[in-house]
């Protein structure tokens, strides 16, 4: 099982999490977020990140020169929109031959069909709880209406993941074949907004290891 931690604005913090391998950690670039990278972390720094470890920018509704610009700047490897975006703009991106997970903020009104225009101009989706605000609640949705998704698309499940969540998740990925492509963690496993709480991380990484080889 792969892991994403999103939500990283600070070096030492960045740094010490690198140490555990991650495959995908997450900046934010949108404003209103509390985890919004701002100028607290310098475009060098990201571009230091291991190249095993795929740097995603996360952007809301953001203009397609904003984004391509800031692919440039911090060497990112995928870009991650969280708002409204069409599958037109999806396949400008794509045009410009970036990388894309497009989120979807998910509860049991969600229409998994609305899905069908954007596989073929995205890499990967994400699923999230749905909310009146754009980003993370810190809470999960019912992970049971994934059953109404086709599957055809490799996802990242989010929303409100805490440590004790582990097994449930390998569990969920084993009895129905969901193509969960990676775990998107973020606000559960903080001590602050933007500051991870590296022993936790360290410890859902060896559950998620230790359940996936005992099955």
């Amino acid at each position: 099982m792969r892991i994403k931690v999103c939500g990283m604005k600070e070096e030492g913090n960045l740094q010490d999490l690198l140490e555990l391998q991650p495959d995908y950690v997450g900046f934010i670039f949108y404003e209103n977020s509390p985890r919004f990278m701002g100028e607290t972390l310098d475009a060098e720094v990201v571009k230091s990140v291991p190249k095993d470890t795929k740097k995603v920018g996360v952007f809301v509704n953001a203009s397609i020169n904003q984004i391509v610009q800031t692919v440039k700047t911090y060497g990112l490897d995928f870009v991650q929109l969280h708002g409204d975006e069409m599958p037109d703009f999806c396949r400008s991106l794509q045009f410009k031959g970036i990388n894309i997970i497009k989120a979807f903020r998910v509860d049991e009104t969600f229409n998994f069909t609305q899905l069908n225009n954007y596989k073929p101009v995205c890499d990967y989706f994400l699923f999230d709880t749905k909310a009146a605000a754009y980003g993370g609640t810190g809470t999960a949705f019912e992970w049971s209406l994934l059953k109404r998704y086709d599957n055809e698309k490799p996802f990242f499940l989010s929303g409100g993941i805490c440590l004790e969540d582990a097994e449930t998740i390998l569990e969920l990925k084993e009895k129905t074949g969901l193509r969960m492509h990676a775990v998107d963690i973020n606000s559960k496993f903080e001590e602050q907004p933007g500051i991870k709480n590296i022993e936790a991380v360290r410890e859902f990484i060896q559950r998620l290891k230790v359940e996936e080889i005992e099955a």
